[in-house]
C-alpha cells in the first residue's frame, strides 16, 4: 500500500487552509501587533488579515502579497517552504516564482491622517503603487 504525500492527497480547499494555517502560526508566535503591522504594510485593513490569515475562510491569499508577508512576518526558511508547498498545491502555477520571492525590507511612513477612512486607504494605495512603479523601473521588483 502507498501513502500518499500531504500535499498531493488534500484537495485545493484542504491546501488552502493549510496554508492559512501555516500563516496563522507564524503570526501568533510573533509580537503582539504583527497583525496590524501586516495590514499597514499591505494598505489594508486588519480584517483583511483575519481572512487570509484564518483557516475558517475560504478567501484566498493573492500571489502578489506573498513577497510582503513574508517579509514582514519574518518567515523562517522552513515556514516559507512549508507555506508555500501548500500554497502550490491550491493555486498550480500561480505561486511566484524565486526572483518574485527575493529579500525584501519593511519601511514605516508616517502620513497625516485625513480624518476619512477611504482617504486613508486612497493614500495608502497611492503609496503603494508608487512604490511598485518605481521598483518595476529599476527592475527589483515590488511588493
Amino acid at each position: 500500500m502507498s501513502v500518499a504525500h500531504p500535499l498531493e492527497a488534500a484537495p485545493a480547499d484542504d491546501a488552502i487552509g493549510a496554508y492559512k494555517a501555516v500563516l496563522a502560526n507564524v503570526i501568533e508566535q510573533r509580537p503582539s501587533g504583527m497583525r496590524q503591522r501586516l495590514a499597514d504594510a499591505l494598505g489594508k485593513h486588519r480584517s483583511f488579515v483575519t481572512q487570509i490569515s484564518s483557516p475558517a475562510y475560504s478567501t484566498p491569499i493573492p500571489s502578489k502579497h506573498l513577497p510582503l508577508i513574508f517579509a514582514v512576518c519574518h518567515f523562517s526558511a522552513a515556514e516559507r517552504e512549508q507555506f508555500l508547498g501548500h500554497y502550490r498545491r491550491a493555486h498550480p502555477g500561480k505561486a511566484p516564482g524565486p526572483s518574485a520571492l527575493r529579500k525584501t525590507r519593511h519601511l514605516s511612513l508616517t502620513v497625516p491622517d485625513l480624518e476619512d477612512e477611504k482617504l486613508n486607504a486612497a493614500l495608502d494605495r497611492a503609496i503603494h503603487d508608487f512604490v511598485n512603479r518605481i521598483t518595476a523601473i529599476t527592475g527589483k521588483g515590488g511588493s
